[in-house]
């Protein structure tokens, strides 16, 4: 049997473990301590149960798969002849280079070194290991049992054989890759996903809207499944403001760090987690009530959205059909960004930039060059068979 590691066993790594194991793999699952080991083979057994209520696996192969997961302190141990290690220790910079200069010495040198990150460099990441090639970004979302998507991100380094093994893996554990071509902070759906936030967060500082009537907007009128404020402390205002940061120091002013965000965080306040976020979830879950849905215009974040998506394709980071793919599978969009901005009409779109940034001044709103580009030369969307898409 094929052996596959994961190092880190909180939420994300018990999750990616248990999708290995599912998978056909002979398990490990790597922590610092016994107890956390044992609290997260807990939640693989009722993880699988669910899975079993629900009937989409047998109650005998859920068996099967908890027979095939192992766990260990000893990280060398482990990983020495392994085909497969997914990090996924918490998203520290260092911590992860530490982690990789390990399983560079104690894994066989053809071993893939995978690492779950949602925003930082896997070429920093990669050059903790000798041969930088064999290291990739896997990207699953949360929670990785039931999240369709994985992005599959290129370090500078990354030998396209290893890149394509990690897309077959990620297909083998029943999950939709998206290739990232380039090391970009942030990566596809982080990179939407921000520039959305900065234009709320800078609407909520300026006092244009309450953080209620963004999240009633974002909801009902633009149809997305949560608020923005609300995703943020689901996910943990913690996880939302360490990709911030790095995203800021990635893309300055078009991707600042938003102050409440900042100030919520210093005050322990992370969200659903710790019963108090942008939200007071101690009382239950946020009611979002529908009458203020048009107290804030949605325009807004279509335009930073379509905008953001134009810079990931000047950069080459993606092609049109993988940015809408991997928004509507990470995120649960209908529609995704280059989608959206052909439906809109990529004039109407550089037109609302235009005018937000006379007013605001802010970068969030400067309109990408690619998108000024497409629009001189008649390239509009739907209406003109031409825009980030060709139609018949």
């Amino acid at each position: 049997m094929e052996k596959a590691v994961v190092v880190g066993a909180g939420a994300m790594g018990h999750g990616i473990a248990q999708l290995l194991a599912m998978a056909g793999f002979e398990t490990w699952l790597v922590d610092v301590k016994e107890e956390i080991l044992d609290k997260a083979l807990n939640q693989v057994r009722w993880s699988l149960g669910k899975l079993v209520e629900k009937g989409r696996v047998r109650e005998e192969e859920a068996k099967k798969v908890l027979e095939r997961m192992k766990t260990t302190v000893n990280l060398e141990d482990a990983v020495r002849d392994a085909k497969v290690v997914v990090e996924a220790v918490p998203e520290n910079l260092e911590l992860k280079k530490q982690v990789f200069g390990r399983l560079g010495k104690a894994t066989q040198p053809n071993t893939l070194l995978a690492t779950n990150t949602s925003s930082l460099s896997i070429t920093e990441i990669s050059k903790a290991v000798e041969k930088p090639e064999r290291v990739v970004g896997m990207h699953f979302f949360n929670p990785p049992v039931l999240m369709p998507l994985v992005e599959v991100v290129k370090g500078e380094y990354t030998s396209d054989e290893v890149a394509g093994f990690a897309m077959d893996l990620a297909r083998r554990m029943g999950k939709t890759p998206i290739l990232v071509r380039k090391d970009v902070r942030g990566f596809i759906v982080n990179r939407i996903l921000i520039s959305m936030f900065t234009e709320v967060c800078l609407a909520v500082c300026r006092g244009e809207a309450t953080i209620e009537v963004v999240d009633a907007a974002v909801k009902y009128k633009a149809g997305l499944p949560m608020g923005a404020f609300e995703l943020a402390d689901y996910i943990g205002l913690d996880v939302a403001y360490n990709i911030s940061k790095v995203m800021e120091e990635a893309y300055g002013e078009r991707a600042k760090v938003c102050p409440e965000l900042e100030k919520l965080v210093k005050e322990g306040k992370l969200g659903q987690k710790t019963g108090k976020g942008f939200y007071d979830w101690s009382v239950g879950y946020p009611r979002i009530p529908f009458k203020l849905a048009d107290k804030y215009d949605v325009w807004r974040i279509y335009v930073v959205s379509v905008n953001e998506a134009s810079w990931l394709l000047k950069e080459d980071v993606a092609t049109p059909q993988d940015i809408d793919t991997a928004i509507k599978l990470g995120t649960s969009w209908v529609q995704g960004p280059c989608e959206l901005g052909d439906e809109l009409g990529l004039d109407l779109v550089l037109s609302r930039l235009r005018e937000l940034h006379m007013k605001y001044k802010e970068e969030i709103y400067k309109p990408c060059p690619l998108l000024e580009e497409y629009v001189g030369r008649g390239w509009l969307g739907r209406k003109t068979k031409r825009g980030f898409y060709i139609y018949e």
